[in-house]
This record gives C-alpha cells, sequence and structure tokens, in this order.
C-alpha cells in the first residue's frame, strides 16, 4: 500500500496597482481565499491609498473568492468610504460574481461588467 499526500497548495495572488488620472486601479490575477489574501489587503490599505481614495479593483482574472476575499472587499469599501473615497469592481467573473450576490455584496460595494465601465461611471 502506498500513501500518497494529496495537499492543497494555493497559488500565489498576482496583484498589482497603477493609478490613472486619480484613481488607483487594483488588477488582480488568481484565487482569493484566506491563505492568498495577504497581497490585497496590503494593496488597499489606507496607507498605501492615502486620503480621498478612489479604486477600481479589476477581478477579471479572479477565478474563486471565499469569504476572506469578501471580508477584505468589504473592510476596504469601510476604510475607504469612511476616508471620503469610493470603491468599485469591475470585470467580475460569473462564478464569482455568485458569491457575492448571494451575500448581497453587490448591494454595497458597486460592480460593473468592464474595467472602462468602472472607471466611467
Amino acid at each position: 500500500m502506498v500513501e500518497t499526500e494529496n495537499a492543497y497548495q494555493a497559488q500565489p495572488l498576482e496583484v498589482t496597482s497603477t493609478a490613472t488620472d486619480g484613481i488607483t486601479v487594483v488588477s488582480v490575477a488568481g484565487e482569493i481565499d484566506h491563505n492568498s489574501a495577504g497581497p490585497l489587503i496590503d494593496v488597499l490599505g489606507l496607507d498605501v491609498l492615502g486620503d480621498s481614495p478612489r479604486v477600481v479593483v479589476d477581478l477579471r482574472r479572479v477565478s474563486f473568492m471565499d469569504s476572506s476575499g469578501i471580508n477584505v472587499l468589504l473592510g476596504a469599501r469601510r476604510d475607504i468610504a469612511t476616508a471620503g473615497g469610493w470603491l468599485r469592481l469591475a470585470g467580475v467573473q460569473p462564478s464569482v460574481m455568485r458569491v457575492l450576490e448571494i451575500v448581497g455584496v453587490h448591494h454595497i460595494i458597486p460592480c460593473y461588467p468592464s474595467l472602462r465601465e468602472a472607471l466611467s461611471a
């Protein structure tokens, strides 16, 4: 009898941040869960974003999000709104959007089909 270990190894989350006309665009790729959310937490911190931040999180390349990702987004939205800014989501994949709709996040954080629409809203 041969024993094998099939432990799941989370892939690192790819997070980049750019500024466009005073709006911070955070592009995310991968799966957002408890093990991978750290880089997203870091980039959405007010110490990084500054005063009255305007932020669009581009989720086009996110294939999965669990409650950890939802908590990161809700916490960031709370902090950003308190600082006088706003947070929007763009390009949310259907599987991730379903999770956001089930818990009602789409009522709290505006979701747009594309980055262009989120930037121009």
